[in-house]
């Protein structure tokens, strides 16, 4: 067995499969491409997905990957294990084969064990290897036929081990393609064993059998089948078709085979990352602490270090961006424990994008795109980190205030003493905080109560602040308190199950047998909007194919040919009618054109004729309808190119919609794009339009042709074959595009931007309209122009500008008389202290006087109070107001003399229940609001008796 790099391996992989006449497929994106099933892309098959289920056909049957994964999120979650183990990654690498109904069983399995074994390849000793079968079950019988295979194949049968579905039975989803498999093992050693010096068998040690390679033999298609009288789902296995092949082998697990090493993290896909991480922590300790990888400590935290820089890097790559929802969550939460390990191992400054100097030219080798992305990545993860850092600052304080409401919470259960009163201590307030914490921690262990720091908030704080458990633990030992692991990991459980079901999707489907078996709809629209004499192949009606449709029928209608662009990349499908061959019926109107199977056209028709298969019509597009959307679509692609010239070449387009109406553009960016910047581009594109510049397609361009020569954008969440058009507009925007576009920009008129925002974290959207619809918009701003020239006429400035300088002179003359009027308000209430010192009150030996002053806010009120209470001496007030939109503001102010005996939060309290509300203060000052304006004047008139009350 001759050890090879990881490099070596991956390249080896492909070419063994290339000799087997298998495509060199490249790795698809990790954010799925139209899959809202799965969080990332987490295995070989997912870009090939739509093949198996029959909803997509490409130009070859086989196929050979190495696919970037990433399994930290919803049902695939192990990131706390990670570092702690041997193999387990957020980010890994998933070698494959694939057979689109091409080969089976024993090519498969022969191709398997020929890489594996062959002295040409892997060189694997066969005694060192174990394979498993499906030893089946009720549904489906033990499969005899793949042991059969491998015995011939060479593999012993003593060898040959068998398990249940758990282990050797794959299904795509609830429903879909599905089928037994079998495991290759590579026996690590005794020295792997899971007990040390433990001789186990195959099947009972699971760290020293590691699965290298899984085979899928996709040979039944999962339906389910709703007892109509019980409503109860089952599910039926029929035999596919077509039979297909996928296979996935760990890139980082062969490699510690091939290497000899125990663990993944000792081979040099991440030896390299983990001398990195050393180094830089190193740096960033201030020299006070030098920290070895072969601490047993520390060598698990550089593990998560160099693990997770690896998936950040790649994400942010593939356009996740840190935030708070939904895969940018994920992307957060590995960051953040990454930052973590830094931090606790003595970094005291931000160190983990530097990282990013050392995955990229560990990986670009077979990812040269993340060369040009590096410093944008860096950027990204950079920003994060400083963010991570700031909350670890003010991460004590959010614990300690969970801390002081949870054992407030407990001291309510008790009883007993209060320890929110002055209690005479000394010293800054911190320290204060922290003797009256102790004193709450040591009563409550006197008497029976609970000193310990919920579970449940904690995941609070982990969820919400991204606070890590080792700080909380560390944080709760340091405050005296035990930290409730049990109802943390509870919590964490029960937000993982919210994860898997948010994220479960729908089940998947195949392909209806109405579409999936037809030929491809021979597409005429790039060039004619007509298309004569086209054959009806397909009606379904209902998700049925029937023989023939009534008019008056909803059905969907596939022709051999057509002239209607299909819902697809960002643009919406055509309307139109069908006519009969000689045009003077109409046949149907075409209300949409949808693809249901890649290549497949579907006409949504509602039918004027009776028709049956084999009819022939003619397709005709609603011209006026196409056009304007052609305007959108060339829009999209010069908006695309002007923002990125603006803004950056980190911009990438993230989604799109183009229709007749007009455009939405959805692209990565970090902020708000100014007005400026909008203005900018806004020129710019028009600029281009102006130039009527011709706009080129090229057809039948290689895949990585398109990329690498043409430099063409690849558009977010689009597959491509391995053909593609490429859409040139001169020299400034070059994209992969199936869509309709004029024949040159000055086709568009003018495009104007008419919005922009955000849609998630990282995320901005422009919208934008073009040709008749920009002239309406302008229309529109010409008629806003003329009434804002009536109403503010212009001298020697624009309209807006003249409208804006008198609308802001009003706006001052609004706040001058505010503020006279406040003032009134202020004099006339002042007026008032002297009644309210007269018809002050005396209560068990404390001068108590009230005052209403209704429509002063809340700073003019404390203002009284501070006035009443000088000119009281020493007493208590309260003040009350009635405000705008029927709410009240009281506030109560208690003399520094007087606060051992009753505390103004406690007064204010007491009050504001009385007017249907709550509030609460320091002991010389305390505010509350409330709802009931009626009962303001009992509330006050009620004074005295509560102030009495108070004082015992």
């Amino acid at each position: 067995m001759q050890p090879r790099t990881g490099n070596e391996i991956r390249e080896l992989f492909l070419r063994f499969f290339e000799s087997k006449q298998h495509r060199r497929v490249s790795s698809s994106s990790l954010v799925p491409a139209n899959d809202p099933t799965l969080l990332f892309t987490n295995a070989g098959m997912n870009q090939f997905k739509d093949v198996f289920t029959g909803q997509e056909r490409r130009e070859y049957n086989r196929a050979t990957t190495s696919q970037k994964c990433v399994r930290a999120g919803g049902k695939h979650n192990d990131l706390e294990n990670v570092g702690f183990t041997r193999r387990h990654h957020t980010f890994f690498e998933m070698l494959g084969n694939f057979s689109f109904g091409d080969y089976f069983k024993r090519d498969a399995i022969a191709y398997a064990w020929e890489l594996v074994t062959s002295d040409e390849w892997f060189g694997i000793p066969k005694d060192k290897l174990y394979v498993t079968i499906f030893e089946g079950n009720e549904a489906v019988g033990r499969d005899d036929e793949a042991e059969r295979l491998w015995i011939e194949t060479g593999v012993p049968k003593e060898r040959i081990f068998e398990f249940g579905a758990k282990d050797n039975f794959w299904q795509m989803g609830e429903t879909g393609p599905c089928g037994p498999c079998s495991e290759i093992f590579y026996d690590m050693g005794i020295e792997a064993a899971e007990t040390p010096g433990v001789d186990k068998p195959f099947g009972q040690d699971d760290a020293r059998y590691v699965e290298i390679w899984n085979l899928v033999f996709m040979q039944f298609d999962r339906a389910a089948v709703v007892d109509p009288e019980t409503k109860k789902t089952s599910y039926t296995l029929t035999p596919l078709p077509k039979p297909s092949i996928d296979t996935g082998m760990g890139l980082e697990r062969v490699a510690a085979v091939l290497q000899g090493k125990l663990s993944n993290f000792e081979t040099d896909l991440f030896t390299p990352l983990i001398q990195a991480a050393v180094i830089l922590v190193n740096r960033a300790s201030g020299g006070q602490q030098m920290v070895e990888s072969t601490d047993a400590k520390s060598a698990a935290s550089f593990r998560v270090i160099a693990d997770h820089a690896r998936a950040a890097v790649f994400l942010i790559n593939d356009g996740v961006i840190p935030s708070n929802e939904g895969r940018g969550y994920v992307l957060r939460k590995i960051m953040r424990r990454a930052i973590w390990h830094t931090y606790i191992n003595g970094a005291k400054s931000p160190i983990f994008h530097y990282m990013t100097n050392a995955v990229v030219p560990l990986m670009s080798g077979a990812y040269p795109e993340l060369i040009d992305a590096k410093d944008r990545i860096e950027a990204v993860i950079k920003r994060e980190e400083q963010r991570f850092f700031s909350i670890l600052e003010v991460g004590s304080k959010q614990f300690t205030d969970a801390l002081d409401s949870s054992l407030d919470d407990e001291l309510k259960k008790i009883g007993g003493l209060s320890f929110d009163d002055d209690l005479g201590l000394s010293g800054s307030p911190d320290t204060a905080a922290s003797v009256r914490r102790s004193l709450k921690i040591s009563h409550l262990r006197k008497f029976g109560g609970l000193a310990v720091f919920p579970g449940a908030k904690g995941f609070h704080l982990y969820e919400t602040f991204g606070l890590p458990l080792d700080f909380m633990m560390d944080a709760a030992h340091d405050a005296g308190v035990d930290f409730d692991v049990a109802g943390f990991e509870e919590s964490k459980a029960e937000e993982q199950a919210r994860a898997r079901a948010s994220w479960k999707g729908g089940a998947t489907k195949t392909a209806s047998p109405a579409f999936r078996d037809l030929p491809k709809t021979d597409f005429l629209g790039y060039a004619q909007l007509v298309a004569q004499n086209a054959e009806i192949l397909a009606i379904v009606k209902d998700g049925v194919g029937v023989p023939a449709a009534k008019a008056g029928d909803s059905v969907d209608i596939v022709l051999d040919r057509t002239s209607f662009y299909g819902d697809s990349g960002g643009q919406i499908g055509d309307t139109g009618r069908l006519t009969s061959p000689d045009g003077n019926l109409i046949v149907a109107e075409v209300t949409g054109c949808v693809l249901p199977v890649q290549g497949v056209r579907a006409h949504r028709a509602l039918l004027k004729q009776n028709i049956a298969l084999g009819d022939r019509v003619n397709t005709v597009v609603d011209g006026v309808r196409r056009v304007a959307t052609e305007r959108n679509h060339t829009g999209t692609h010069l908006l695309h190119a002007a923002l990125r010239q603006v803004l950056g070449t980190h911009v990438k387009q993230a989604g799109s919609l183009n229709d007749p109406t007009r455009l939405r553009f959805d692209f990565s960016h970090f902020a708000q794009v100014a007005p400026e910047e909008l203005e900018e581009v806004e020129s710019i594109v028009n600029h281009e339009v102006l130039g009527n510049t011709a706009v080129q397609t090229i057809v039948d361009v290689p895949i990585d042709v398109a990329v690498n020569e043409y430099h063409a954008m690849a558009l977010f969440g689009e597959k491509y074959g391995d053909k593609v058009r490429v859409v040139k507009i001169g020299d400034f925007s070059t994209e992969l595009c199936g869509g309709t576009h004029t024949a040159a920009t000055g086709e568009i008129g003018l495009i104007k931007i008419v919005g922009e925002g955000s849609v998630s974290s990282g995320v901005r959207r422009v919208e934008a309209i073009s040709g008749t619809g920009a002239l309406e918009e302008f229309r529109r701003d010409f008629s806003v122009a003329q009434l804002a020239a009536q109403v503010a006429p212009a001298a020697g400035e624009s309209p807006a500008d003249a409208l804006r300088t008198k609308l802001a002179d009003h706006e001052d003359e609004l706040k001058k008389l505010r503020r006279e009027l406040e003032d009134l308000r202020m004099k006339s209430a002042s007026g008032t202290l002297d009644a309210a010192l007269s018809s002050a009150v005396e209560v068990s030996g404390v001068k108590v006087a009230t005052l209403r002053a209704d429509s002063l806010d809340r700073g003019q009120l404390r203002t009284l109070v501070d006035n009443l209470k000088q000119k009281l001496g020493e007493g208590v007030v309260v003040l009350g107001s009635a405000q705008p939109e029927g709410k009240v503001a009281i506030i109560a102010g208690v003399t520094p003399g007087l606060v051992k005996r009753i505390q103004a939060g406690k007064l204010v309290g007491g009050v504001a229940k009385l007017v249907g509300g709550s509030g609460g203060g320091k002991p010389e000052i305390a505010e509350a609001g409330g709802k009931d304006q009626a009962a303001l004047g009992t509330a006050l008139e009620a004074v005295p008796g509560i102030v009495k009350e108070l004082l015992g």
